[in-house]
């Protein structure tokens, strides 16, 4: 890095000029160059078809993922491309849109009513970030064709022939000097999105091809909104307290009409997903704001009104939301999105109307169906008896004061002597014999000790009452110190980092599940901002001459052993569990900071988490023998 030069003027002063600066900055466009990055390029590309449909000028998409898995074709039978001459810039209208940040027909009111995109950036930007881009419009009989390379044509706009009807096929290829050698379109992810969009435009026909497995799905909903959630309700595995719901309202403010499909689960979590002219926004926004408002309010006149309250509790938004799904789907004429990427909806007057019409809706839908609305409203309540035990727990919960004042924390924990919780770790230990190793092995300064006597309850199938009940559990959330649920405060966590320290078997993975699932649910922002880890211990010592290796699973020790000459002096010990390891070898192979091997808890895909715990986790044991069944190939060993 060149040192900053002293001398400011003119002369440093630097324009980039057409698409240099998407190159050079590209986050500031698509949000950054991984994985996520790389797909709004098709994403892009995806929503001007999408905005050809909506405006009611186009039927069907056809998406094709090569065989390359790093290109991709969308065509589209709507108007297609301008292809004429532009005097101003003496270029055609396709080529200005492609190479021309904030150049496109949406802008002015008459060619779109309802659109995605209206910065003028999408096509141009995706154009700027791929080795190749090639585009191809049929209009007036004929069919044109014209080629790029990282955002310049490199051929001139030319008829390749006749052509029947209208439309637009763009072939691209992201640029692996922006995004790396190794980045590839995720089949499943792409497939998602596909679907999201049949189903939220009824009569849209999208037909995708996948070529390397040679594979053509066709993919269209009548039912629209609410077949995506009743599929989503299933696929999530978490039973229904009735039918999904379903409205919809036109002729609000700014061409505002939008639709919304919603269900209450036996879950415990909120979910939400919302879209705006056909755009995903998972940052929520003015929309989401007013149909979270509205159910609230709906739910709690209705409850008002009939007095169904037990007297002395209070009921918050969360308890009304708890376990709800929800679809959203807004159009607008004018939009106004947090930034290039579309995740969050700005607009301010959004969020009146659509309250307004939800708590409307809510009320009277309730009072139609008194049956079913009093099974929501008692789950409403259970709810709220939840969080008020839950409250009550997290009260309990002891802490140490500012000046390191030790008060109740559970007996079986050694405490370490740290307060900042940037300095503190919390090591979840299974077993006494485990945790007096690891209660000599560790830094006492800043490595706290939790022993577990026992498996803890199944948080996906236990109730609150029993979780709140169960002596490990409650030990945990004493030690942890910042609440639980809608409660947790992560100003009063005592420790910045937690292991989850089990011995390397079956039963040491069980149990990291079992308090996996339980963190998940009821702990979740534990995962979120990165505080939990999962320990690797080693499960053998292997003894080569004068060199000891320590070695987390038997691969790794048969990939050493191979690498070894044939006379060599091999000597191997497995460890039955973490308390047949001395004080010393813990801190060497698992404590240390400097040393230790450990894997950070992510959650990756929230959806697919849910549904992975419900089938292994809950209650529906069918779920989980279909999972064995369709894994038991996969499986090499079982530790028994």
């Amino acid at each position: 890095m060149n040192p900053p030069n002293p001398r400011y003027s003119e002369e440093d002063i630097v324009v980039l000029e057409g698409l240099e600066p998407v190159r050079k900055r590209p986050g500031m466009y698509i949000g950054g160059v991984d994985s996520r990055g790389y797909h709004h390029l098709l994403w892009e590309i995806l929503d001007n078809a999408v905005d050809e449909v909506i405006n009611g000028h186009a039927r069907s998409i056809k998406v094709t993922l090569h065989r390359d898995r790093r290109s991709v074709t969308v065509e589209d039978d709507g108007r297609g491309f301008p292809t004429g001459i532009m005097p101003k810039y003496g270029k055609s209208a396709l080529e200005v849109i492609l190479t021309t940040l904030h150049s496109g027909g949406k802008f002015q009111q008459g060619s779109y009513t309802h659109s995605g995109g209206l910065h003028g950036v999408g096509a141009s930007v995706v154009n700027a970030l791929s080795a190749e881009l090639r585009v191809n419009v049929r209009r007036e009989g004929k069919e044109v064709e014209q080629s790029y390379q990282r955002g310049a044509a490199v051929t001139p706009l030319r008829q390749v022939g006749s052509a029947k009807g209208t439309g637009s096929k763009v072939f691209f290829r992201p640029d692996p000097e922006i995004f790396g050698e190794k980045a590839t379109f995720d089949l499943d992810l792409v497939r998602e999105r596909l679907e999201a969009k049949s189903y939220l435009h009824k009569g849209l026909r999208i037909l995708f091809t996948d070529e390397e497995s040679g594979q053509t799905q066709e993919l269209s909903h009548k039912g629209g909104i609410a077949d995506y959630l009743q599929k989503w309700a299933t696929d999530r595995g978490k039973p229904t307290l009735c039918a999904p719901v379903y409205s919809t309202r036109e002729g609000g403010e700014g061409g505002l009409r939008f639709e919304v499909a919603f269900v209450w689960t036996e879950g415990t979590d909120e979910t939400i997903k919302s879209f705006v002219n056909g755009i995903p926004t998972p940052s929520g926004g003015t929309h989401e704001n007013g149909l979270k408002s509205g159910i609230n309010k709906g739910v709690r006149n209705f409850v008002d009104t009939h007095g169904l309250l037990p007297k002395g509790l209070q009921l918050t938004a969360e308890d009304i939301r708890e376990g709800l799904l929800a679809v959203l789907s807004c159009y607008l004429h004018e939009p106004q999105f947090q930034g290039q990427t579309k995740e969050r909806l700005n607009n301010p007057e959004v969020t009146a109307e659509v309250d307004g019409a939800i708590r409307t809706f809510v009320e009277s839908w309730l009072n139609n169906n008194q049956t079913t609305a009093e099974a929501i409203v008692a789950r409403i309540i259970a709810a709220a008896r939840a969080r008020e035990a839950m409250k009550a727990a997290s009260q309990a919960v002891p802490r140490k004061s500012v000046v390191g004042q030790r008060l109740n924390l559970p007996g079986k924990l050694a405490d370490c002597t740290a307060t900042d919780p940037r300095l503190a770790e919390l090591f979840i230990v299974e077993g006494d014999s485990a945790g007096g190793s690891a209660k000599q092995g560790r830094n006492r300064k800043t490595q706290a000790i939790l022993p577990l006597r026992g498996k803890v309850l199944n948080a996906e199938q236990a109730s609150m009452s029993k979780l709140l009940s169960n002596r490990e559990l409650q030990d945990i959330i004493a030690a942890l110190g910042c609440g639980m649920g809608d409660k947790y405060d992560e100003s009063k966590l005592r420790y910045g980092r937690i292991f989850l320290l089990m011995d390397a078997d079956s039963d040491g993975h069980h149990i990291s599940t079992l308090l996996l699932t339980f963190i998940y649910r009821y702990l979740p922002k534990l995962i979120e901002n990165g505080h939990v880890f999962i320990a690797q211990p080693p499960l053998y010592r292997v003894d080569i001459g004068k060199e000891t290796h320590w070695v987390l699973d038997d691969k790794q020790k048969d990939d050493l052993l191979a690498k070894q000459k044939p006379n060599a002096k091999v000597d191997i010990q497995r460890f039955k569990g973490l308390g047949e390891m001395m004080p010393q070898q813990l801190w060497a192979t698992t404590l240390d900071p400097k040393r230790r091997i450990a894997l950070r808890v992510q959650i990756v895909d929230k959806e697919q988490t849910d549904r992975v715990l419900g089938d292994l986790m809950g209650k529906d044991p069918s779920a989980r023998f279909r999972f064995i069944m369709e894994h038991a190939s996969e499986a090499h060993a079982i530790d028994v």
